[in-house]
């Protein structure tokens, strides 16, 4: 398919997504066929370090599918990174601070974004046995029950004790370009900590759609001081099947972050997480 007629269809579809409510969300084949990574500098030797994460960010990005990175064939395709780059640009993370001491420009962070040509990026995928996942991405209405300690709560769009934590859930959503919502606490009634672990997937979603979402991912995680991190369980219905997954010892950064590649795996077609 050829960029003119693939940005098209990415144009299409965003104007017919707002005619109805945006639960699900068109993105422009601009915004898919990049990437954003921090380097240090614009030296060469940096630039194609960051050529190289880059092109790792953007595999999965286009396609869902976390699974590409570990593929053989991803060692030579990160030697020539650059070689898929159509242009790229950088933004200096320290702008408007005087450079001081010793420190030049080389030792600045800066954004390094990398914008591809669709064509291109999908014949790297195809070679990786992979493809793009096109259409709208989905907003994930989350439901979490917590645990640490003696705190335990279930996270709400109000509740105070996790607003970093919604904080961390977006920005684990915007390199898949997918969102999450929350559920305010009076739609959260009868849904504890118990109720919720327990709850059938199918009256998740239906209440993920009365809060502005497109489908549920619900999950649990749990402060362990042997783990020395959280273990996080998630949980997430697609065409009749509820996927399950972990991770454990981890930041809950890192937790959400693992949830929100899970369900891109789910949702892109790429199978269990």
């Amino acid at each position: 398919m050829s960029g003119l007629i693939r940005t098209a269809l990415f144009t299409i579809g965003l104007v017919i997504a707002g005619l109805a409510p945006r639960a699900a969300f068109a993105v422009t084949a601009d915004e898919l066929y990049q990437s954003k990574t921090i380097v240090t500098g614009q030296g060469e030797a940096n630039r194609q370090i960051g050529f190289r994460d880059c092109l790792d960010r953007v595999l999965v990005r286009v396609s869902g599918d976390q699974r590409l990175l570990k593929k053989p064939d991803m060692a030579d395709l990160r030697d020539k990174a650059g070689s898929f780059v159509d242009s790229f640009r950088y933004r200096d993370r320290l702008e408007g601070i005087p450079i001081h001491d010793e420190q030049g420009t080389h030792d600045r962070p800066h954004d390094l974004t990398c914008l591809y040509k669709p064509d291109i990026l999908d014949k790297v995928l195809a070679s990786l046995g992979s493809k793009p996942w096109l259409g709208e991405r989905p907003t994930l209405t989350i439901f979490l029950a917590t645990e640490q300690g003696a705190r335990h709560f279930v996270l709400s769009a109000e509740e105070k004790r996790g607003e970093t934590m919604r904080e961390s859930f977006a920005n684990a959503a915007g390199p898949t370009l997918m969102h999450v919502v929350f559920p305010e606490a009076a739609q959260l009634a009868g849904l504890g900590e118990t109720a919720l672990g327990s709850a059938d997937m199918a009256r998740l979603d239906r209440l993920a759609k009365q809060t502005g979402g497109t489908q549920a991912l619900a999950g649990s995680i749990v402060w362990s001081d042997k783990e020395l991190g959280w273990i996080a369980d998630w949980r997430l219905a697609d065409h009749g099947k509820t996927y399950r997954w972990q991770v454990r010892g981890v930041s809950f950064d890192e937790a959400f972050r693992v949830a929100i590649s899970g369900a891109a795996q789910i949702l892109s077609g790429n199978g269990q997480p």
